[in-house]
């Protein structure tokens, strides 16, 4: 699919809003893992273009202030603290999951080690605070403003609360169907919640409308999350940026989840793949296989379509302005029917 137009054209201020919060210079190697991690430069801090992540939630931030009728610029310092936010969470989920790549590049941890990496992470949410405290400069009542601070610390913490437990999941046996879109409805879409949230709270002033935009977000991030788990297991590593090795790293995701709830050969063959000391490329392609049967796959698209949907409908039920609304609709399409 076509990359929406609202990426392109939010995108110069935003890096530059960006830019200008972790524009510091000493301690120099602090910023440098930042601005390695965001892709500005390379891990001897050599400028580079292009290796960044496609912004979503700030751009979501963005058309939903522009939605409701507001003027975009205003969130920009929402929109840049929610990037940050996204991005510490990367940083230390990288750490957790032994992850050693992203985007094609060696992790922050990978290069300097787990203790700088934590650094990293914990300067990108300091930044983020910062970042928000900037919403009155740019004309936002000051206890909207507090509001605003109040949500976005109350999605980080939500947020954090989904991956301890995704982590736990990852020591069980079993994991229910609720348990796991609980977890996700935190993980990920507490922060898709803000975005869209606090994109309406600087544009309008009605909180019913605050509360149906964050609504939007919490289902469109849980179909996105139930999405990227099917990247994980059927996805190629040129097109996401890191190997579909879910399986091999026995992650518990919404395919696993549904295979091993249904019961019957499938969920046999997953669990003892699972409770294997090590899975080969041939133990990886029997547990693909056996989700398959399961209907996983299936089941998945489905549900991340009802949700999508779900989101599309409160849309449709509000009072916005028309061209906005179209590119959320789009960006909706966009982030949901990614090609495997």
């Amino acid at each position: 699919m076509t990359t929406p137009a609202a990426f392109q054209r939010y995108r110069p201020e935003l890096e530059a809003a960006l830019r200008s919060f972790l524009s510091r210079q000493h301690p120099s190697l602090l910023y440098r893992m930042v601005r390695y991690h965001l892709g500005w430069e390379d891990e001897e801090g050599h400028p580079q273009s292009g290796g960044g992540g496609k912004a979503l939630r700030p751009v979501l931030c963005l058309l939903a202030c522009e939605a409701v009728g507001g003027q975009w610029p205003r969130a920009l310092p929402a929109a840049v603290a929610l990037e940050l936010v996204h991005n510490f969470s990367l940083v230390h989920d990288d750490i957790q999951d032994r992850d050693r790549e992203r985007r094609h590049r060696p992790t922050v941890w990978a290069i300097w080690g787990e203790a700088q990496a934590i650094n990293a992470g914990d300067a990108l949410l300091a930044a983020a605070q910062l970042a928000l405290a900037h919403l009155p400069e740019a004309g936002v009542p000051h206890e909207r403003a507090v509001a605003a601070a109040q949500t976005l610390a109350s999605a980080t913490l939500e947020m954090v609360e989904g991956q301890v437990l995704d982590l736990q999941f990852e020591g069980r046996d079993q994991v229910s169907l609720d348990e796991y879109l609980d977890m996700v409805s935190r993980k990920t879409g507490a922060l898709f919640d803000a975005a869209l949230r606090l994109g309406a709270m600087v544009g309008c002033d009605r909180g019913d409308v605050w509360e149906a935009m964050g609504r939007v977000g919490r289902l469109l991030g849980l179909a996105f999350q139930v999405r990227d788990d099917m990247l994980g297991v059927w996805g190629q590593e040129e097109r996401t940026g890191k190997p579909a090795a879910d399986i091999r790293r026995r992650k518990k995701g919404l395919p696993v989840v549904y295979a091993l709830a249904r019961g019957g050969p499938a969920a046999q063959a997953v669990s003892r793949a699972y409770a294997s000391s090590s899975l080969g490329d041939r133990d990886v392609s029997a547990v693909v296989i056996a989700l398959e049967e399961a209907g996983a796959r299936d089941y998945c698209l489905s549900l991340a379509r009802e949700k999508k949907a779900e989101a599309l409908a409160i849309l449709s039920g509000l009072d916005l302005v028309p061209e906005p609304r179209r590119e959320m609709e789009g960006l909706a399409e966009f982030l949901l029917e990614r090609d495997f």
